[in-house]
């Protein structure tokens, strides 16, 4: 039997082996230890899980022969979501050419949402489909409804049915696109996400937020819904440009302070794994954003203003990453952390090639308003901010006390 190593979370070998058993022996599989030539953990090769919604996608990861590009793939990771639902965010070079092991089995038609810029052609993998590629206009202006509606009529009028899918392949554009279309289309279609740029890997593609932006705010209309499988080929990093991976580094400089420690000592791959890990974790104990999913918007604040503010000529981890720097300034004027704190908050923004200052052009009343149409702000303007608790929500009613932080963010 072909096999596919998956990872097998466990505090020491004994464990992991128990529970890659009992996996194999509710699926009526065998298992056995596989040596990862990346890294020195100890993986088990079963079946991910037997939720009933994600069956389907596990039968298909594992179905048909592993060639040599597939046995590369490095980690897969489950994302739970609650009532027994799960998918896999497949990690690492490779990842895309499992496509067609991740489709709905009933799936004929698969509607390919992209854009022109992202180079990434599956049409050879997926031979035994019906397949249309639709290509919407590059950038974060391509996030609205018309797009949408224009999408969904395309999908009628060739016949696509629920039993069909559709596959985002792109950044996070294009995943926000994609899955928002596929949520409202015939109610709920599957969409499976091919995540080409290091901000989709490490957040986008992952937990199942997907929408589109109003002329008065990004991504006030919108949805979850949750993809059936995520696939993040860590080779289409290495084409990216330079402006395009730098914003994916600005949204990874976030899981420092969600309990990612030091991500910048890990090998590339782990990197990545490591924040599909964290988000997943969140995603499972608050999959609506009823409260502990709020902590995964920390920078977002400030940087949905900036995006907004600037016509989305600042790229989104370009903003978060700045949008970090002021979360710690407030949270220093409001006690919460120390001067130390916020120093190290700097550090690890310029670390990764980031700006800790304000862009120039945006006024601090513009600012402070657009604040108030953010989506956290249910009852006043809500930040995410560090403090002794962690990363927590916090509203905040003193508008001095924001425009004084957002002076400290002045060149």
């Amino acid at each position: 039997m072909d096999i596919l190593p998956i990872v097998i979370d466990g505090t020491d070998t004994a464990s992991r082996r128990t529970a890659a058993s009992a996996l194999a022996a509710e699926l009526g599989r065998s298992s056995q230890p596989s040596q990862s030539p990346q890294t020195d953990d100890l993986r088990w090769v079963v079946a991910a899980d037997d939720a009933p919604d994600s069956l389907q996608a596990r039968q298909a990861i594992q179905a048909g022969p592993i060639d040599e590009m597939l046995a590369a793939v490095h980690r897969i990771e489950l994302v739970e979501v609650g009532e027994g639902r799960s998918y896999p965010v497949v990690v690492g070079p490779g990842a895309r050419r499992c496509l067609p092991r991740v489709l709905p089995p009933k799936a004929k038609r698969v509607a390919v949402v992209t854009q022109a810029g992202v180079g990434v052609d599956l049409s050879d993998t997926l031979t035994d489909h019906d397949v249309r590629v639709f290509t919407i206009e590059d950038g974060e202006r391509a996030k609205r409804f018309d797009v949408v509606a224009d999408l969904a009529s395309a999908f009628a009028q060739w016949g696509m049915t629920r039993n069909d899918v559709v596959v985002a392949i792109g950044g996070g554009v294009v995943t926000d696109l994609g899955g928002f279309v596929a949520s409202v289309y015939h109610r709920g279609i599957p969409v499976v996400h091919v995540a080409t740029t290091l901000l989709g890997q490490i957040d986008a593609a992952i937990g199942g937020k997907c929408g589109v932006n109003l002329p008065e705010g990004k991504n006030l209309l919108g949805s979850f819904w949750q993809p059936a499988a995520v696939l993040c080929d860590t080779d289409t990093l290495h084409t990216l440009p330079g402006r395009e991976y730098r914003s994916g580094l600005g949204e990874l400089a976030k899981y420092h302070f969600l309990g990612g420690g030091e991500l910048d000592a890990l090998p590339l791959v782990d990197r990545v794994a490591a924040c599909v890990r964290i988000k997943a974790d969140v995603v499972a104990s608050d999959e609506r954003e009823g409260g502990r999913r709020a902590i995964l918007n920390y920078g977002h604040t400030l940087a949905h203003a900036l995006e907004s503010a600037g016509t989305y000529e600042i790229r989104h981890g370009e903003a978060v990453a700045t949008g970090l720097v002021y979360a710690a300034e407030v949270a220093h004027r409001l006690g919460r952390i120390d001067s130390i704190e916020v120093a190290e908050h700097r550090r690890v923004v310029e670390h990764y090639g980031q700006s800790t200052t304000l862009p120039a052009g945006i006024g601090n009343d513009e600012i402070i308003e657009l604040f108030g149409r953010d989506k956290k702000a249910l009852d006043g303007i809500t930040f995410v901010l560090d403090g002794p608790d962690g990363v927590e929500s916090v509203r905040i009613d003193d508008r001095d006390l924001l425009t004084d932080a957002l002076e400290a963010m002045r060149p």
